[in-house]
């Protein structure tokens, strides 16, 4: 899963990047201090893994990961070349979706880049961006679709969906906000257009309102409102909390959660509303080698699924000896036991996975 972390230069983005990856990546107090996309790959924390290699003493444990991308401070006018402009777009078009980090605390000593806080300015002025760019691609389609079209009825549909998307990027709505039928979402993937992909708001605010989830901070409140017209995701954090906890050992950085109330980091929130925005959840494998997850999309059928390990396994697939993590759980992790309640199914080809499964698949090649 790649997220690409964008927002306007000062916004704390790269304070973030830094803090969720310990990559290391350069963060300072002026704009385009990010010139490549930085990439940091993060671990998917899954508590599950502990506990199946202790039952299977797997010498050692795999988590699923997510690979972020430090993508450079993006200014108005960006689609025609102004600040670091084209470059910094296409880096955008190879995620999967998109992390907007939106400025929410007042702080004098970091400037904003237009002057004064206001975060729906901002998300108007990257959302703005990614739509005039994606209509110039799109203009440039049309023309040819349509002279295609001529000859060729086929394409007459794209043509159609091409102006509606259009329509929708010209009144200064994202593509994200249309609504369309499979048959016109499967054409619109096709272009791969920017303002299409799933999107994470994550409102940075200050030290002392990220306890309290930002109520009362009357700019996550904006931020949330307009989320809510995109049908996008919202995450309250505070980069510079996160900075801190990055600095701890695992066992320092709960102690340090709790003690400024908080139940979970500002990184396991985001990695939550990651899997959310994009439909996806982990299933497990577990023995004497390994235990480990693998991220599938819901809805995935059990030979793609066992797929993700080999292709060998999707290709002669033939059944999927399947339990609950709970159930083996609940019967202390003995699988004899829980076999003998029946816990664990044998299922077919048209079976659909589910969060949790603990999987050994059947095939023959």
């Amino acid at each position: 899963m790649k997220l690409g972390i964008v927002g306007l230069p000062n916004v704390g983005k790269s304070t973030l990047f830094n803090a969720i990856t310990q990559a290391g990546a350069e963060s300072a107090n002026y704009p385009f201090c990010t010139i490549d996309p930085n990439v940091g790959v993060v671990s998917v924390p899954d508590e599950r893994l502990t506990k199946l290699a202790e039952i299977y003493t797997s010498k050692k444990i795999v988590p699923t990961a997510i690979e972020f991308y430090d993508i450079a401070g993006l200014v108005k006018g960006a689609s025609k070349g102004e600040g670091l402009g084209n470059k910094f777009l296409s880096h955008i078009r190879e995620v999967e979706a998109i992390v907007h980090v939106v400025r929410c605390f007042e702080d004098t000593n970091v400037v904003h880049v237009d002057g004064n806080i206001n975060p729906l300015r901002d998300i108007e002025t990257i959302n703005l961006e990614l739509i005039f760019s994606d209509i110039e691609m799109l203009e440039r389609r049309l023309q040819k679709s349509a002279k295609a079209a001529k000859t060729d009825k086929s394409i007459s549909f794209e043509v159609e969906v091409i102006k509606k998307v259009l329509e929708v990027l010209e009144s200064g709505k994202s593509a994200r906000t249309l609504d369309m039928s499979d048959e016109e979402k499967a054409v619109v993937r096709s272009f791969n257009l920017l303002s299409s992909k799933p999107i994470i708001y994550v409102a940075n605010v200050s030290e002392g309102e990220v306890a309290s989830d930002g109520e009362g901070n009357e700019y996550v409140a904006t931020v949330r409102e307009f989320a809510s017209t995109e049908d996008a995701e919202v995450v309250v954090i505070s980069a510079q909390i996160e900075e801190e906890i990055s600095q701890l050992e695992d066992d320092e950085k709960l102690e340090f959660l709790r003690d400024i109330g908080l139940e979970k980091s500002g990184l396991d929130k985001l990695i939550q509303a990651s899997y959310k925005l994009l439909g996806l959840m982990s299933f497990l494998t577990a023995g004497p080698m390994e235990s480990r997850a693998w991220t599938i999309k819901n809805g995935t059928k059990a030979p793609v699924a066992g797929g993700k390990i080999h292709s060998d396994i999707e290709r002669g697939f033939i059944r999927a000896e399947v339990i609950a993590f709970e159930d083996l759980m609940a019967h202390g992790g003995n699988m004899t036991s829980a076999k003998e309640k029946g816990l664990v199914r044998l299922e077919g080809k048209e079976y659909i996975m589910k969060d949790g499964d603990v999987v050994l698949f059947r095939f023959n090649v």
